[in-house]
């Protein structure tokens, strides 16, 4: 697609979003105006009724004796007749979220009610998704509630203040994962891009640098899960945490749309309005294709994005996201025993002024541009009521290209930056992968025992080419001091093949004790190695109310290897110029990227133990201790002798996380409380070489050093709460306090003095806050339904800089920048 087509559709859509926002809004406001705010909200109680679909063990379409749970403005259950129908008989106006278990299975949809109404639902299940922990049989002790705060739910995506809209940005509410000053999500003391990502169980990471690269309209997210050590061998590829996105099954009775954040945001500069600040319009529908058979869902999200840095010229401290994203998924009830998902994630988006920052104007950017999609199919099939078959099947693209707004010469100076930046790319990355796994029915045998069996194949290509300018670092009087020159580089193309197969077997002894066990051999051919990880967990009820629970598991992991390090030695060679005083060249060496040794897997050795109590039937709380090592990891660093060095890339790298966390759930009728307290510590060694040669490089690469983590944060407290408040309100605070992250002490040269991240920003500390109300307004013969609030994030306006000035030699050396001030958000929401 050319330039020219691509701006003319860019135009298009925003004159399409722009009829859509007049057209959705004039009409509630007119009625609004006409029936001055008096439209009748009734209070009248609905129904809700419906049947449990897929299979018993004698092949029936329906599922009896499951336990369903509603949770919505009331929270009730009820379990499954015979023929496996339930039914709510009076609730509360407004949309509800409808779970149902049973043994192997699970399901969850959405449902609205209207007031005196019947929603007649068909509620479908499939197999449970496997995870870390041990479940212990169906007889053994149950707890009533549980402290699953590792999970993001719909309730609290709906609910939750998000200053982004994207599910990403609720990762933070999980205790031990933070926003790092670079903004990346980093799971469990670990980069995020040595965690695992997954969307409906397929892998959504970019296989040139190994981070999440996928964005979905957040309409069509369920939950959001973290495993810190995902014992299950069906996971691999990454040492550190993993996150798995559940997305929304569709409706196969009634149709559904949604349309939110047609309202566009302004940009307000000390009082005037300076154009758009923000335009975030999503479109969501979902509903029957085959009634009982094929259900669709389509969304649609347009993003326009201007994310200020406070510290610069009131017109100049603005990136720019402009971003389009669709997803469509199909669920299909072939048969009784046969479902298939099937969908397509098209993201394509552009950054302008990557790199914004107080030390880095907009001219010294990069804009980023991304284009790709993905293609996932994956078949399910019941061979019994506790077996099942399930095969998948993913396609991924993801394109990059990095440009810098102009080729004027970039220049480092003590407080600022000049020029065009230096760093150019074109990357081309395609990944297939296929997974087949098999779930046996329960043997008997010393207890019970249930084995898993899987197989899993990707192949992945990178091509690329990279293209650097000079850069010159300019000293306290102004003068060049220094100057990186380097050679062009060739276009590269790397390959990969990566196989696994697994086994475990869960192995309930008692209804008190289960133990979880399996092995996973992973092989790829860029290290042409492979790795047998074995990993284990159990669960103990210590009391036989089973409301004290244990739980411990150890494993080993391997990494995988992003596909930019296979290609290290094909990126440009620089050389590093040294000027005296006067101009005159001190010292001129070359250096050449090698890699030091041979690529291998880094590997992490992970270890966790854990005790929860269910105190009263409102409160429950949980200790856990989880110990992470990671050894082989990927750093780099140069050394030189008189007359030429080298970059080396080597596996020499070590790091360790330790957490200790305490965290509780109070829960009533109306009110859930939530709070947790982390201490921890992330350590390891500094120079990953994604720093310099990632999407957005450093120019200088000092000698690797040992250090606190750059998202090191020893102590966290977090606590957050859903709010059944009066008059229908939905009330949702979130107070996040951490320590400062650390940071490194430079001089003029770029060098580090002293210990690196010897330093720490201030005490971050905000307070977040939406707040939301349904309402029904009756149109003539059509009800029109909506959900209107708002969000103020950093309530109290606190200090929580995101840039120091770090260099010795300035005289403004230990301040800081660029607040993240208070910020009042709208929300509302119309759906049909």
């Amino acid at each position: 697609m050319n330039r020219v087509q691509t701006q003319h559709e860019s135009k298009s859509i925003r004159r399409i979003l722009q009829s859509m926002a007049i057209a959705a809004i004039l009409p509630p406001m007119a009625l609004l105006q006409t029936t001055g705010l008096n439209a009748q909200i009734t209070s009248r109680p609905g129904v809700i009724k419906g049947q449990v679909l897929v299979v018993d063990s004698s092949g029936s379409s329906y599922v009896p004796a499951t336990t369903v749970v509603l949770n919505g403005p009331e929270n009730l259950t009820a379990e499954s007749d015979p023929n496996g129908a339930f039914s709510f008989p009076s609730v509360a106006p407004g949309t509800y979220v409808i779970q149902a278990t049973a043994p192997g299975l699970e399901g969850e949809m959405s449902v609205s009610v209207d007031a005196g109404q019947v929603a007649d639902v068909a509620l479908k299940m499939e197999v449970a998704a496997t995870t870390s922990s041990v479940t212990v049989s169906a007889d053994a002790p149950t707890v009533d509630i549980a402290t699953d705060d590792q999970t993001v739910k719909q309730k609290t995506i709906d609910d939750a203040p998000n200053a982004d809209q994207k599910f990403e940005s609720l990762l933070p509410l999980v205790p031990g994962v933070l926003r790092g000053p670079d903004g990346r999500i980093n799971l469990k003391g670990t980069r995020n891009t040595q965690s695992g990502a997954l969307v409906n169980s397929a892998n959504v990471t970019d296989p040139a640098l190994g981070g999440p690269a996928i964005s979905l309209p957040i309409d069509v997210v369920s939950s959001v899960h973290v495993v810190s050590d995902p014992f299950d061998p069906q996971y691999g590829r990454f040492t550190g945490a993993l996150s798995t996105v559940e997305t929304k099954t569709g409706d196969y009775q009634k149709r559904h749309f949604s349309i939110q954040n047609v309202v566009p945001r302004w940009r307000d500069r000390a009082g005037t309005i300076a154009g758009l600040g923000a335009a975030t319009p999503r479109l969501t529908y979902t509903g029957p294709l085959v009634r009982d058979r094929v259900a669709l869902t389509q969304s649609f999200e347009y993003r326009f994005i201007r994310t200020p840095v406070n510290s610069l010229p009131a017109l100049e401290r603005d990136t720019k996201l402009e971003g389009f994203n669709s997803y469509t998924q199909a669920d299909i009830i072939a048969t009784s025993r046969q479902t298939a998902t099937i969908s397509l994630a098209i993201y394509p988006q552009k950054l302008n002024y990557m790199g914004l920052s107080t030390f880095t104007p907009q001219p010294s950017t990069t804009d980023f541009k991304q284009r790709g999609y993905q293609v996932y199919a994956q078949h399910r099939y019941m061979s019994g009521a506790e077996s099942a078959l399930i095969s998948q099947f993913s396609f991924k693209t993801y394109d990059v290209d990095i440009n810098a707004q102009s080729d004027d010469p970039f220049r480092l100076l003590i407080d600022t930056t000049e020029g065009g930046f230096f760093n150019r790319k074109n990357r081309r990355t395609t990944r297939y992968e296929s997974v087949e796994s098999y779930q046996f029915a329960p043997r008997k045998y010393l207890g019970s025992h249930q084995f898993k069996a899987g197989w899993d194949y990707a192949h992945s290509d990178l091509q690329g080419i990279e293209k650097s300018l000079p850069v010159e670092i300019a000293g306290s009087a102004g003068n060049a001091i220094e100057r990186i020159t380097f050679t062009p580089s060739p276009w590269f193309d790397i390959d990969q093949n990566e196989t696994a197969f697994y086994v475990s077997d869960q192995w309930t002894i008692t209804p008190r004790l289960s133990f979880n066990t399996g092995l996973r051999f992973d092989h790829d051919t860029v290290t042409d190695s492979a790795h047998i990880a074995p990993r284990g967990a159990v669960q103990l009820s210590l009391t036989g109310d089973g409301k004290t629970l244990l739980k411990a598991g150890a494993g080993i992991f391997y990494d995988r290897v992003p596909l930019l390090l296979p290609a290290f030695e094909q990126f440009p060679n620089r050389t590093v110029t040294i000027f005296e005083a006067n101009g005159a060249t001190s010292s001129s060496i070359p250096y050449q990227n090698k890699i030091v040794g041979s690529i291998e897997n880094p590997r992490s050795t992970a270890w966790n133990v854990e005790i929860e109590r269910q105190v009263t039937s409102q409160l429950a709380v949980r200790a856990a201790y989880d110990n992470r090592n990671t050894a082989r990891d990927f750093v780099v660093s140069p050394s030189s002798g008189i007359d030429s060095g080298i970059v080396g890339l080597s596996n020499s790298g070590s790091a360790s996380y330790r957490e200790f966390q305490v965290a509780g759930r109070y829960q009533l009728s109306r009110v859930t409380l939530n709070g947790s307290y982390v201490r921890s510590r992330s350590y390891g060694d500094l120079n990953d070489p994604l720093l310099f040669f990632g999407n957005y490089p450093q120019a200088v690469i000092q000698p690797n050093q040992k250090g606190r983590s750059p998202f090191d944060a020893p102590n966290r407290e977090l606590f957050w709460a859903d709010v059944k408040g009066p008059w229908k309100l939905t009330v949702a605070p979130v107070y996040d306090i951490h320590t400062g992250f650390p940071y490194s002490v430079e001089n003029e040269y770029r060098e580090y003095v002293g210990p690196r991240s010897s330093k720490r920003y201030p005490r971050f500390s905000s307070a977040d806050l939406q707040i939301t109300r349904p309402f029904t307004v009756h149109a003539g013969d059509r009800d029109l339904k909506l959900r209107a609030g708002g969000s103020v994030f950093n309530v109290f306006n606190h200090d929580n800089p995101r840039d120091v000035q770090n260099d010795l030699n300035s005289t403004k050396f230990g301040s800081f920048y660029n607040d993240a001030w208070r910020e009042f958000r709208g929300k509302l929401v119309f759906e049909f």
